[in-house]
């Protein structure tokens, strides 16, 4: 799964980082990073995702290039 962060709209609420922990980290910033794309379930990423109050975490299907979250 492609992980992409819109930063110049991100809060730093942690959501994210609370609930898939070993892929999102809040930098200096304030903002959410990618750490490890892989470190956490797809579940969680798309539970964090989710759960993200600005919906600025963007997940796309590696393969065919298909967004999974937010659907448009």
């Amino acid at each position: 799964m492609k992980i992409t962060v819109d930063r110049s709209k991100c809060r730093g609420a942690r959501n994210c980082d609370s609930i898939a922990p070993n892929v999102f980290d809040i930098d200096e910033e304030f903002k959410a990073i990618v750490r490890d794309p892989k470190g956490d379930s797809d579940a969680d990423i798309l539970k964090a995702a989710q759960f993200c109050p600005t919906k600025v975490i963007i997940l796309e299907d590696e393969e065919t290039g298909k967004r999974i979250f937010p659907q448009d």
